[in-house]
């Protein structure tokens, strides 16, 4: 048998989904939910934009967490004759929409925090102050919840840890809503106290500029995965180097990484090797192998070459 394409693949298994981080989501789908509409009704009553633009912040939060749960659901099915690599990349494409849509609701933000600034309207500081602690303790209820159902979970594979990588960024999203209900419940004291109803319009421009850094954040690194840079986590130099240094490889060429989540990671290369017996060729192999699965890379393809027959293909 000729060993000349080996080809190897690990799958872990994408299917097991642990329930504990499944509830979490679909307990902070509704919450968000029920609150952006209580932070409505709440913000009109109160006369408070913070509040309005919080809401607003709570709404695409259900809205992202919803369909965060929906592509999950797709991208964990198998792949098809039509998308050979699956459906993971989906789950970026609801990534994309949301950033965007979070930068365009930050503008409408800014321009309504701008305004309140100019005419500073009279904000009802009471209502403001029993909205913000009833935010802080949803969200903190939310975000143990999560905690705790996502706790002592992860001693299953490192590999397919994309869930715990959504609830990861779920658990950021609860506590930065309940640091910014501190936030609104401060302001609201403060504004009690001193009538200072200017301080409504700051915390909306604090709010909004808060937003569009994570989202520009969120959309740069989105866009990255797509446009197929190499994950963060791995130094090209550093890996070819390594790879270079595994006893009997004389060369390490076509080496390619990219990702086609954020968490699930791809690579091929070809590796030219000194010798042609068989039992090297596999012992080097294992050890490539070996090498990129430290670097966390679940779906290598390894061309083996012996330096006899140098690489077909122009491009190398």
């Amino acid at each position: 048998m000729n060993h000349k394409h080996q080809h190897y693949h690990e799958h872990p298994h994408e299917a097991h989904q642990h329930s504990g981080t499944k509830n979490g989501l679909t307990l902070a789908f509704w919450l968000n939910l029920i609150f952006a509409v209580i932070e409505v009704v709440g913000g009109i009553f109160t006369n408070s934009t913070a509040i309005i633009a919080d809401a607003f912040h709570d709404f695409i939060d259900a809205v992202a967490i919803g369909i965060a749960v929906l592509f999950e659901k797709i991208s964990g099915k198998k792949r098809s004759s039509s998308y050979s690599y699956g459906y993971k990349r989906f789950s970026l494409l609801s990534a994309l929409g949301l950033s965007l849509f979070l930068l365009i609701g930050a503008i409408f933000m800014i321009k309504s925090g701008i305004k309140s600034f100019i005419e500073p309207k009279e904000v009802n500081s009471v209502g403001m102050l029993w909205l913000a602690v009833l935010g802080v303790s949803i969200n903190g209820f939310a975000f143990l919840r999560i905690k705790n159902g996502n706790g002592g979970h992860h001693h299953h594979h490192a590999h397919g840890h994309s869930h715990n990588y959504n609830s990861k960024a779920i658990m950021l999203h609860l506590l930065e809503d309940v640091l910014g209900w501190v936030a609104v419940l401060i302001g609201a004291v403060v504004i009690y106290f001193t009538g200072w109803n200017w301080i409504d319009g700051l915390l909306t421009l604090t709010i909004a500029a808060f937003i569009s850094y994570n989202a520009t954040k969120n959309l740069i690194g989105t866009l990255k995965i797509m446009l197929q840079a190499v994950p963060e986590h791995v130094n090209m130099e550093i890996l070819t180097k390594e790879l270079n240094n595994i006893e009997g490889v004389a060369d390490i060429h076509d080496f390619h990484i990219w990702s086609l989540d954020g968490s699930y990671n791809v690579a091929s290369l070809h590796a030219v090797l000194d010798s042609a017996d068989n039992t090297s060729k596999n012992k080097v192999y294992t050890n490539i192998l070996e090498c990129l699965n430290k670097y966390n890379i679940q779906h290598p393809t390894v061309q083996i070459e012996t330096n006899t027959k140098h690489c077909k293909f122009v491009n190398c």
